[in-house]
């Protein structure tokens, strides 16, 4: 398996290459998938990308898509000194997974953040499919749990 290359993309240079991986992500991962259908906010991620407050972090495999870290980049609402970039989406094809593909990843977007002079990243897991040890393994700290509760019937 060749090596990957990771990289900051614009949202834009991504959009229409990033939707199949969106779609085989939502599959593989997403609860409630009967109520809650996936349809992307397309002018919202143009919006925060006009911003500058999005950063579409990607894996390639000899230029393939492979997979991708998107943060959002926000000031604080607690402490406004500080700007934090929040993960919105992690993905890695299952094929691209062995070794320490994933841990290259997040710690290629860390490093590319820290440069920003970001103070605090936030990686969110799902409870039915945590990397939580990978994290933890990496210095992260689990820091918050979030319940959700399904309002809206079929």
């Amino acid at each position: 398996m060749k090596k990957l290359k990771f990289a900051l993309e614009s949202y834009t240079q991504v959009k229409r290459e990033i939707q199949p991986l969106i779609e085989e992500h939502y599959k593989a991962i997403a609860l409630h998938k009967d109520v809650i259908k996936l349809n992307p906010d397309w002018k919202q991620y143009a919006r925060y990308d006009s911003m500058n407050a999005l950063r579409v972090y990607t894996a390639r495999s000899d230029g393939e898509l492979v997979g991708y870290f998107v943060v959002v980049i926000s000031k604080s609402l607690h402490y406004q000194d500080h700007l934090f970039a929040t993960n919105d989406i992690i993905y890695l094809s299952p094929k691209h997974r062995k070794g320490t593909a994933g841990i290259r990843l997040i710690k290629f977007v860390e490093e590319q953040v820290k440069a920003e002079g970001i103070t605090l990243l936030v990686i969110n897991t799902k409870a039915h499919a945590p990397f939580d040890a990978i994290l933890e393994r990496n210095g992260f700290e689990l820091t918050e749990r979030v319940y959700s509760k399904l309002l809206k019937d079929k």
